[in-house]
């Protein structure tokens, strides 16, 4: 949420500020690092997370309405962990709007392109086509899978948990170049490894499942942020069930 902005100077320097909400839990990345997840925590970040990617990818119309947007720099790190253990998605500065009644997208004037470590093969490769709209709600989705094996490797199966660890950690150094991303993600077609204790768990074996086709190569057959927070959703009731069952 939006409270106010301002802007000062220091040591004559400009600064602008943002004042938002403010979530003690800080960011994912934060988060993860020191909290160890059960499947339903796991289940609860990946769909809250999720749902505001819905949000921003769906243009709403009428006097409350708002553009479809794609964020373009999703990482655990722009994502808030609320007190309620409900994620918000958070630092929009690099995020493009589209509107279908005038067509018009706006790309703002940010000439900086996301997070090498997040970066979708299309972007990589510099094959994306900048003018297409649906074209960057598809590097989000590659993004959101991204996050979600982040989350999943910190969640706990049969006592079971690894430690915190940003994706690639395994194939890349910890400031990756952009040729380094580009030859493990392009040339080699590498994907993070999905944790095999993940499928002997009923929740985590849908989430892996989800994961991996959040990372195919084409951008067309990855699949829609509405499509995820549906497949989540049931999930999430089918878990609901068994405890009213009781």
């Amino acid at each position: 949420g939006f409270i106010a902005s301002d802007m000062t100077s220091r040591n004559s320097s400009t600064q602008l500020w943002l004042i938002t909400h403010y979530h003690e839990h800080g960011s994912l990345y934060d988060y993860l690092q020191r909290t160890a997840l059960d499947s339903a925590g796991c289940l609860a970040l990946a769909s809250s997370i999720i749902c505001g990617l819905v949000h921003l990818h769906v243009e709403i119309f009428g006097t409350q309405g708002k553009p479809a947007i794609a964020h373009r720099d999703l990482k655990s790190r722009n994502i808030l962990v609320k007190s309620n253990q409900q994620c918000c998605i958070a630092d929009l500065g690099l995020a493009v709007m589209h509107s279908q009644g005038s067509d018009y997208l706006d790309m703002g004037h940010n000439p900086r392109v996301g997070t090498k470590r997040y970066m979708a093969p299309e972007v990589l490769s510099e094959q994306i086509r900048t003018d297409c709209f649906e074209s960057y709600k598809k590097t989000d989705i590659w993004a959101y899978g991204l996050v979600l094996w982040e989350i999943a490797r910190r969640t706990a199966v049969n006592g079971i948990v690894e430690e915190y660890r940003p994706p690639f950690f395994d194939a890349v150094p910890s400031d990756p170049s952009f040729e380094d991303m580009r030859k493990v993600v392009c040339v080699d077609q590498q994907t993070p490894v999905v944790p095999n204790r993940l499928y002997s768990n009923a929740v985590l074996a849908v989430l892996a499942r989800v994961m991996k086709e959040c990372w195919y190569q084409s951008p067309s057959a990855r699949l829609t942020a509405l499509r995820i927070k549906k497949t989540l959703k049931k999930l999430g009731q089918a878990l609901e069930k068994p405890k009213q069952d009781e």
